[in-house]
């Protein structure tokens, strides 16, 4: 039976890469798929991992129906065997029953890719929808670490390394930004609820303040 299957984990899992993969073992089968993204770190229209990889795919805009969307490519001659969304976070409720639509109307298989909560700690409104409809829930099984070698189950925003919890919910950022420009780091609990980033872990080491004292 066809499914709506959610991989979800944090910024620096591998969630892009795992999209690619299913896409490339699919058309080796064969099968053509439909992809769709939002708001990738590569540009408009375009899905791409932090190996390097990109691919062509179809911008989600604010109100786009997906399900139209395939509908009107299958009734012009078109093909898809499958979807893959990537960044899937990024998409309103509403897309989000529009995927399982595709699901239970189509039998089409529909892979989405995207991380649960920003950098508040809150449910992204498209992850939560996800929790909420999926066949199943996969957590991805590339393990990002924080900065001191413990699981990264966090998201954490940066304005020149430094940790901040208010703004926008949404923006477009990457970990492998230069510290001066907003970014992102995955981090343990501990250290997200601590706001210790590597970078002010770095800055504390390095202060006389907390130098080890040492008997004459």
């Amino acid at each position: 039976m066809p499914e709506l299957v959610f991989f979800s984990g944090t910024m620096d899992c591998g969630k892009s890469t795992l999209a690619l993969q299913i896409t490339h073992n699919r058309s080796a089968r064969g099968l053509q798929g439909v992809i769709f993204t939002r708001q990738d770190r590569a540009g408009e229209g375009k899905l791409s991992s932090r190996l390097g990889l990109v691919t062509e795919a179809v911008e989600v805009a604010d109100g786009m129906d997906l399900y139209a969307h395939l509908v009107g490519q299958l009734s012009q001659g078109g093909r898809a065997d499958y979807v893959i969304v990537d960044e899937a976070q990024f998409l309103t409720p509403e897309q989000i029953d529009q995927l399982a639509r595709i699901v239970d109307d189509l039998d089409m298989d529909v892979f989405a890719f995207g991380i649960t909560t920003d950098f508040r700690t809150k449910l992204f409104p498209g992850s939560q929808r996800l929790i909420e409809l999926a066949d199943r829930i996969e957590q991805l099984q590339v393990e990002a670490l924080c900065w001191c070698g413990a699981r990264a189950t966090h998201n954490a925003r940066t304005v020149g390394g430094v940790m901040v919890v208010d703004g926008e919910q949404v923006v477009v950022g990457d970990v492998n930004r230069p510290a001066e420009e907003i970014g992102y780091e995955v981090l343990c609990r501990r250290h997200h609820r601590r706001r210790l980033t590597s970078a002010a872990a770095h800055a504390a080491a390095l202060s006389p303040d907390v130098l080890p004292v040492t008997g004459p």
